[in-house]
């Protein structure tokens, strides 16, 4: 089965720290670093280890191991890290996201602020003029809330949609950068729910 978003950001989260650190974050750290529960993130590790991506030592506390299911790019030098390609953001109206993980690459951390969590590849070009192209890689921080005139990557009705975020007189909408397309007006009772604040772009020729 494919891991679902939050899987996948669990397993970046635990390469980065055994890559930075050489051991696996506690339990703890893990529902810290998630913002979740202990027995949320507990449910999580054992989906982890019943997909076969990583290994439990019993009776160690960081006894985590990630079983490589693909190809990893080498480290280049101890400030690049990895991170995930979890699947496609629209970049018009909102559309489905893949959630499985497509790949891995190789980030220089000085590159962005704050330091993006995982990936997302554009499809379409509603936000072209802030620079958003089909096809480029969007870094996104994961986050719940969100400034008025930041770029987010939002869910509405389960479909995920990169936009800026427009919030007047208790009024919400997710403002196109095109102006080929309207606005995404969050109306009353929308499930409608922030996923991630947008740190910069990777575009790969």
């Amino acid at each position: 089965m494919p891991l679902t978003p939050r899987q996948s950001e669990i397993l970046a989260f635990l390469r980065r720290q055994i890559d930075e650190a050489g051991i696996a974050p506690s339990l703890q750290e893990i529902a810290d670093a998630m913002g979740i529960a202990l027995n949320a993130a507990a449910k999580h590790l054992k989906a982890l280890e019943a997909a076969g991506v990583i290994e439990r030592r019993p009776g160690q506390a960081r006894g985590l191991r990630i079983v490589e299911t693909m190809p990893r790019i080498r480290r280049r030098h101890l400030d690049t890290f990895e991170l995930p390609i979890l699947g496609r953001v629209a970049a018009g109206i909102p559309i489905g996201a893949d959630a499985r993980v497509q790949g891995f690459v190789p980030i220089d951390r000085a590159l962005f602020t704050p330091v993006p969590d995982y990936l997302l590849r554009v499809h379409g070009d509603s936000m072209r003029d802030d620079g958003i192209l089909d096809g480029d890689l969007v870094a996104v921080k994961r986050a719940s809330e969100a400034r008025h005139g930041q770029t987010v990557v939002a869910r509405v009705d389960d479909e995920i949609t990169i936009k800026r975020l427009d919030i007047r007189h208790d009024r919400i909408r997710l403002l196109p950068r095109n102006p080929e397309f309207a606005p995404i007006e969050i109306a009353p009772g929308t499930d409608f729910a922030i996923e991630g604040l947008y740190c910069g772009l990777v575009r790969r020729d």
